[in-house]
């Protein structure tokens, strides 16, 4: 279930900063890999001005009251991008050979072949839409997403905003199947959806599921947008241009881990500082690993740093033994790399372990914000065992906090899900659908108001072009692509910390806005890196 933990004391000399990607043992190592420049020049600048520990919060325009305002604001965006979009010439060439978009983004559609079609999954009435996700085993809280995905999507729908220049009004017919988090299932069921199904587009959860099928995805010319993890591979434009992501990338979380422990190395009296880490044994946490390593080796403080690490698979049952182990190494900072129903459990196991009362700070991953992870109902007893926790968030807002009770977009969130069956206290991933909901909503009505109407070459053109506000994001994180320039929509993140007296993260000092900064990934998988 796991391997035996690993020490190691960082003495690597500082290297030249250049965009790298998640490795592992076997593949590319923390040595090949190095920061991004521009992303930790970012955070050092961001940090630099912030004080992580005094509470002050990002100023900035203030959110729309209502979903109506919202509306309105959306409305406004969306009537820019088309005004970008269509000044700028960009789309598809005369002679149907090309799609052309901003800053040198460029597809051959020759490549896709005579029996590619770009209104595949489109009927007069309908759009067609394939997702995977894990509905079942340890991961199975992300499944709520899905579930959360499919209410929204049917509002939006009813409320026939699916209507474009062509004048054919359409309805999306979600289909969602159960990979289990397991990519050796997500193949087959991905195989079914696009051959069988004839999906337009192609929606998957998780780094591993999505980097076994992104490679077939973009050589068939299928939209594979808003990919559920934070893997840097999403952001390649050039060899996989009909992929994106949605969050923040692993790789900028962990060089937020890495700057939070600089900027307070005052408060380590004794001159080694451990880190500890659960990883989880698949692509998702080894990204997480490698980078972190990086970001050490390449340290002016890297004689400081002892890393000690234990893996474990995403499946298993329980993270007890890891917990213990990495508990008898006393780590000074503790940081969770890996996801799903093991957050709670690591929260647990450090309450149980000791790990909580010796370690100066413990980090929960991103992708453990939600409440259905950190709450009292998953944490048991009075919460207390998740207090004082802190986070790279990623700047998403949490959808279960009593914070977001008034916020008008929230309460319509909530009473919609209420409406389609769904308690939405049940799991903060219901939340989260309305996160990936949000520009996949908007891509389509941008896409359906161009040139031609909805087709997969408009889909991704306003994806990669796309400019908007996020309703799920902390006032302060920008989200925007453009095309070969910049390749993630969500750069930027709040740092924040669990209260449990009042069951919300709060977020500490000013939102880290890093929007443009990152370099695009051409991820190898044969080395975990990179090229």
């Amino acid at each position: 279930m796991r391997t035996k933990a690993v020490a190691v004391l960082v003495t690597a000399a500082l290297g030249a900063a250049t965009a790298a990607c998640g490795g592992d043992d076997t593949g590319g190592t923390a040595t090949e890999a190095t920061l991004d420049a521009n992303i930790k020049a970012g955070v050092d600048a961001a940090l630099g001005s912030s004080t992580t520990a005094g509470g002050s919060t990002t100023t900035s325009a203030e959110r729309p009251d209502s979903l109506e305002a919202w509306e309105e604001l959306w409305a406004e965006e969306r009537a820019a991008a088309i005004e970008r979009i269509t000044s700028s010439g960009w789309g598809k060439s005369a002679d149907g050979a090309t799609l052309v978009g901003p800053e040198g983004f460029e597809i051959d559609l020759a490549a896709c072949g005579t029996a590619w079609s770009d209104t595949e999954g489109l009927t007069d009435d309908s759009i067609k839409i394939g997702h995977t996700n894990a509905l079942s085993g340890t991961a199975a809280d992300y499944g709520n997403i899905a579930r959360s995905l499919d209410v929204i999507l049917r509002y939006y729908s009813d409320q026939g905003v699916f209507t474009d220049v062509e004048g054919k009004s359409r309805t999306i017919n979600f289909i969602y199947k159960d990979d289990g988090y397991d990519s050796a299932r997500t193949i087959p069921l991905v195989d079914e959806l696009i051959d069988s199904e004839k999906v337009f587009a192609m929606w998957t959860l998780g780094s591993p599921p999505g980097l076994k099928v992104y490679d077939k995805l973009n050589q068939r010319c299928i939209p594979h947008p808003l990919e559920m993890s934070g893997h840097p591979a999403w952001g390649d434009p050039v060899n996989h241009p009909w992929t994106t992501g949605q969050q923040m990338a692993y790789n900028t979380e962990a060089t937020l881990w890495g700057a939070f422990i600089e900027q307070h190395l005052e408060e380590f009296p004794d001159e080694t500082i451990k880190v500890a880490s659960l990883v989880s044994n698949s692509d998702f946490g080894k990204a997480y690993d490698t980078f972190f390593k990086a970001y050490i080796e390449q340290s002016p403080h890297k004689a400081r740093f002892e890393y000690v690490s234990e893996v474990v698979e995403i499946t298993a049952p329980t993270v007890t033994d890891p917990m213990t182990t990495l508990a008898a190494e006393e780590p000074d900072v503790f940081i969770t790399m890996t996801g799903g129903a093991q957050c709670p459990q690591i929260i647990q196991q450090a309450a149980q372990n000791g790990m909580k009362d010796t370690a100066k700070y413990l980090f929960m991953s991103s992708v453990c914000k939600a409440a259905s992870f950190v709450g009292k109902d998953k944490v048991g007893g009075d919460g207390s065992a998740s207090d004082g926790w802190w986070i790279v968030g990623g700047g998403a807002i949490d959808f279960n906090s009593t914070a977001s009770d008034t916020d008008g977009y929230i309460e319509w969130g909530r009473e919609l899900l209420s409406e389609g069956g769904i308690d939405y206290t049940a799991s903060g991933s219901f939340g989260t659908g309305f996160l990936f909901a949000f520009p996949f909503v908007q891509s389509l009505r941008i896409a359906g108001e161009l040139p031609g109407g909805l087709t997969r070459t408009n889909f991704i053109l306003a994806l990669r072009s796309f400019d908007m506000t996020n309703p799920m994001l902390l006032p302060g994180i920008e989200y925007n692509m453009n095309g070969n320039a910049d390749a993630y929509l969500t750069e930027g993140s709040d740092i924040s910390q669990y209260d449990a007296a009042t069951q919300q993260w709060v977020q500490e000092g000013e939102v880290v806005e890093l929007s443009g900064k990152s370099k695009n990934c051409a991820f190898d998988q044969s080395t975990s890196l990179c090229n």
